[in-house]
């Protein structure tokens, strides 16, 4: 996708990322830059033409001078900032959420129908994740199976809030939610009302589509057979740097 034209009076600053130097609008994310520039940063929640969440906390990187890893997706740049985005505390800290966010739900890659489709496993397999070292919660989560073309698997679900955002942003039904705290945090449609009675529902497929796990899929889907079909983010990416 070609770089998006300067707006007026965006200044251009530079920076220099993992020894390259780069330069910038001031008007962009660290996330940003580094993906223009084939500079591999990982991350869930965040997704180009959708409001910045940072809740997955994979795009942390270290800026020089700051104690604190800080979140890329959030983090403007500036002029003659100095960051890294693979150091060996970064590849620690993030191999601990993903095997984290193993922990806390009950991902069976074997028996999902993602498998060999999904964002957490390909990230998992990226970040040498062989094995969890942390006690698995073992919490089962319901299933909702009340839609006619598509299914809800709370077990698979890591709260990224991308639909909660595509459908609210984009499709401009907000449909879905956020209820609970914590560990016992659960997206929602419709104030909790099974996503088959949902009255708000366009059945549009953009919430499915965005899911980064097996938590939103097609009904009739087996193991393996679900691929997510993006093809509509590019617009949403234009529709972002047009604003």
């Amino acid at each position: 996708m070609p770089r998006p034209t300067p707006q007026p009076n965006v200044r251009v600053v530079t920076l220099r990322i993992d020894d390259r130097d780069l330069s910038a609008r001031e008007d962009e994310t660290l996330i940003e830059v580094c993906r223009e520039n084939r500079i591999p940063i990982p991350s869930l929640c965040h997704l180009d033409g959708l409001s910045v969440w940072g809740g997955c906390r994979l795009c942390m990187v270290e800026i020089a001078g700051q104690g604190r890893l800080v979140a890329a997706c959030s983090t403007r740049v500036a002029e003659g900032m100095t960051v890294q985005t693979d150091t060996e505390r970064l590849r620690h800290y993030r191999r601990t959420i993903v095997e984290l966010l193993f922990a806390e739900r009950n991902h069976v890659c074997s028996v999902c129908v993602s498998n060999g489709h999904c964002e957490l496993q390909s990230l998992a397999q990226r970040c040498g994740v062989d094995h969890v070292r942390l006690p698995y919660r073992q919490t089962p989560y319901p299933v909702d199976s009340s839609h006619e073309m598509f299914r809800l698997d709370h077990n698979r679900c890591i709260l990224c809030t991308r639909c909660v955002r595509v459908c609210d942003e984009i499709e401009g039904a907000h449909t879905w939610d956020v209820m609970g705290r914590g560990s016992d945090c659960r997206v929602i449609t419709d104030m909790a009302r099974p996503w088959g009675e949902s009255e708000t529902c366009t059945s549009c497929g953009k919430c499915v589509q965005v899911c980064p796990t097996g938590a939103l899929v097609k009904q009739g889907t087996s193991a393996g057979e679900m691929v997510k079909d993006q093809h509509f983010l590019p617009i949403l990416a234009r529709r972002r740097h047009a604003q």
